[in-house]
């Protein structure tokens, strides 16, 4: 099992250990009773992890000692809501869950915005575990303590940061995961290796059909090489104010066209237009060479991620979504854009007319 330190130097309190291994579920078991976080812990699951893995995680932590039950949601996006946290806490407050307890988030993005929100708020803080068990959770938001939850006017306007305390992250979790779901946390690591190496993109780039076929130890490398850039970069920018917006490269274009189709596109799909849309904007702005913008989108056209906007997602949505996102300061939208593979930037302003223009060239 490897083991990396995330440093977080200013509350060490905070820092905390990412795990990584093929079937290391009873080794998770006994680095959790060691911790000694909690005499009780409750796993939060979605309908679909809590029937493949539910009792398969309770038997672990039962046979190190720990008392341990589950409370499962409906499966799916639609379910990253208040009326959800509200059912989770409520479903809590009826079991007797008090300040002594922990939380284990089992599953993929929204399972772990859900806990670790709840567990951010829940009796003004209790821990949080992240267990993800799909390969955008592993490489991406099951690692840097941000959670989030959906309003109908945006993606993620209401979260926390909120460290959990450990990352267990078992590539056996990935065997059962749908083929449309592994493709789409692929969009994040595509972003990685845009965003801060090369050569990872490179390997992408030569290994596509590897990794699409599952090969475990060309897996193990890139969840663990994705893990590193992640972890590094939340070391410098926690609370997601310098540096860490970077992480951002595709997201503001891609969350807009998320939220603007009612959260019918994957993120990995919308992240992956977005990606080809930053791209794009960062060609036609003279930064970013030709050669460059052709790598990304064929990287992603290979990876079976999407490459188009579908005609059904109105453009005047697209933007007015991007006006919402999150990581608008004023009147100005940050945009993550590129001056070559591996060297990202952020610019404050670009132009409706130019961003106008690209949505509609990734609809024909």
């Amino acid at each position: 099992m490897k083991r990396i330190k995330v440093n977080l130097d200013k509350q060490s309190s905070l820092s905390h250990e990412i795990c990584i291994g093929h079937n290391i579920l009873d080794r998770i078991g006994l680095v959790i009773a060691k911790g000694n976080l909690s005499h009780r812990y409750t796993v939060i699951a979605d309908s679909t992890v809590a029937a493949l893995y539910g009792e398969e995680v309770l038997g672990v932590l039962n046979e190190v000692h720990l008392k341990a039950d589950l409370i499962e949601f409906p499966a799916g996006e639609a379910s990253k809501n208040m009326e959800t946290v509200l059912a989770v806490v409520r479903e809590l407050i009826g079991r007797g869950v008090d300040r002594s307890s922990a939380l284990i988030a089992l599953g993929g993005g929204v399972t772990g915005d859900i806990a670790g929100f709840v567990a951010s708020i829940y009796m003004r803080s209790i821990p949080c575990i992240q267990i993800p068990t799909t390969l955008m959770a592993q490489v991406d938001s099951g690692i840097g303590g941000k959670t989030g939850i959906d309003l109908p006017e945006g993606k993620n306007l209401l979260g926390t940061f909120s460290q959990p305390r450990f990352i267990f992250i078992d590539l056996r979790f990935l065997e059962t995961l749908p083929d449309d779901e592994f493709i789409n946390g692929l969009a994040e690591v595509v972003k990685y290796g845009v965003i801060d190496d090369a050569e990872l993109f490179s390997l992408l780039e030569g290994k596509v059909d590897a990794i699409r076929d599952r090969n475990p130890q060309i897996l193990q490398a890139i969840v663990e090489r994705s893990c590193k850039i992640k972890k590094g970069i939340v070391e410098i920018d926690e609370k997601d104010v310098g540096v860490r917006r970077i992480l951002n490269f595709g997201h503001t274009i891609g969350h807009a066209v998320e939220a603007a189709s009612g959260y019918t596109i994957s993120h990995g799909n919308a992240v992956s237009v977005g990606m080809i849309a930053a791209a794009r904007i960062s060609e036609k702005m003279k930064y970013l060479p030709s050669g460059d913008r052709s790598r990304i989108q064929d990287l992603v056209r290979t990876a079976g991620l999407a490459d188009r906007i579908p005609e059904t997602v109105g453009t005047d949505e697209i933007i007015s979504k991007t006006g919402t996102d999150k990581k608008k300061e004023g009147d100005s939208v940050h945009f993550v854009l590129l001056k070559k593979i591996g060297m990202p930037f952020i610019n404050g302003s670009v132009e409706e007319a130019l961003i106008r223009e690209t949505i509609e060239e990734l609809k024909q």
